[in-house]
């Protein structure tokens, strides 16, 4: 997993770029990103499938504040999943687990 961050210049906004490795998907042909930046909707923000079998997304956050996500897995292997390169982590009793969170 790795969590890139690029700051731009022209505006208070940051590219983030989520990555899961082939090893951390499994069977998993479908990962999506899924956190606060879009309303939790499971399937608004689809990750791409690469080459190497690894999966990635790019999101345009705004920045001064963390945001809360995780990875959801699907066909062929499912669940959820963490992001073990988070900036942290908080607890989240609605679903029982932590969250990740990145901060921008």
């Amino acid at each position: 997993m790795a969590l890139t961050k690029q700051f731009l210049k022209s505006r208070p906004a940051c590219k983030v770029k989520f990555r899961l490795e082939p090893d951390e998907v499994g069977q998993a042909t479908e990962v999506y990103i899924v956190g606060e930046f879009n309303d939790w909707d499971e399937r608004a923000t689809p990750m791409r499938r690469m080459k190497d079998g690894g999966f990635t997304a790019e999101v345009e956050l705004e920045t001064g504040r963390e945001y809360r996500f995780r990875y959801l897995l699907a066909g062929g292997a499912s669940g959820w999943l963490n992001d073990g390169r988070a900036d942290s982590y908080e607890y989240c009793p609605f679903a029982g687990t932590d969250n990740s969170l990145v901060s921008v």
